[in-house]
């Protein structure tokens, strides 16, 4: 069962991307970077059909990912591979929104979902996605700085065959899509992390125990001006607790010292499993 919940996941980001491709971006010649984009490119500029150009393709980095990465590389990626072209085959090409700035935006926020989604379950549509890992293994290039060169490629084909602002279209579609799913990944799941340094840490510690519900740990720590041990408190907490701590500390300590930090995400008890799991 957790294999097909999987399976029908993949297959709604495949068909994501495939919409984005045929309903938002290729309508506008808007070569948003990757296989996709490349298709958009081949098909204006040599007239080749935009799935077969993502198939033929796929089959060529699948086969790289199989010889330079390694089995698991390839079975992670052969099911959206195999699945995208398909997708974008199906799926009519037709232009529903005609202002290219509106049409970029959704495309974006479509591709950039569906791709989230794919690496939340190691899976991939193959494209650009491969190359960036080959380069990492064999030549200690950063991930980041190998896609930003398979996609610049795309990006640059742009500019002789579209016209200056495809060129820029693609380059804002890129930037867009690159900080939904940074924001998808990370923004979701955001905590806050509270360091209280204050004379009523007991006080306080039971507080956000019992009525926070969260747990906390206690820092030994020495202060510079007095040489004066004492405890700091260290909590983690979801963003809607942070009011009701604040409201904990000011009741039993109006000067107590706080630091908060945001963080991306958290793993561990009460956060990724429940708390009476193991």
């Amino acid at each position: 069962m957790k294999h097909v919940k999987k399976i029908v996941i993949i297959v709604i980001a495949i068909c994501l991307i495939a919409v984005a491709v045929n309903l938002f971006f290729g309508p506008h010649s808007i070569a948003a970077g990757g296989i996709t984009g490349l298709a958009i490119v081949f098909e204006t500029w040599f007239g080749f059909d935009r799935a077969i150009t993502v198939f033929v393709a796929n089959l060529i980095i699948l086969a790289c990912a199989l010889v330079f990465l390694g089995k698991e590389a390839f079975f992670n990626t052969v099911l959206g591979a195999a699945l995208l072209p398909v997708a974008i085959r199906l799926i009519p090409q037709m232009e529903i929104v005609e202002d290219p700035m509106l049409s970029m935006l959704v495309g974006c926020m479509f591709m950039a979902v569906a791709a989230s989604t794919l690496y939340a379950n190691n899976a991939s549509s193959g494209g650009t996605s491969l190359p960036p890992l080959i380069l990492k293994k064999y030549f200690k290039l950063s991930p980041s700085i190998g896609l930003l060169l398979s996609d610049g490629i795309v990006i640059i084909l742009t500019l002789f065959v579209f016209n200056v602002d495809s060129f820029f279209y693609a380059i804002v579609s890129v930037i867009i899509i690159s900080i939904i799913m940074s924001y998808i990944e990370t923004g979701l799941r955001k905590r806050k992390n509270v360091y209280i340094i204050s004379n009523k840490s007991q006080e306080i510690t039971d507080d956000i125990m019992n009525k926070i519900g969260r747990g906390v740990t206690l820092i030994p720590v020495l202060g510079g001006y007095q040489r004066e041990a004492r405890e700091m408190i260290m909590v983690t907490l979801d963003t809607k607790n942070y009011r009701d701590l604040l409201t904990v500390v000011d009741n039993h300590d109006k000067k107590a010292f706080m630091i908060t930090d945001t963080v991306a995400d958290v793993h561990g008890q009460g956060f990724t499993y429940d708390s009476g799991s193991v």
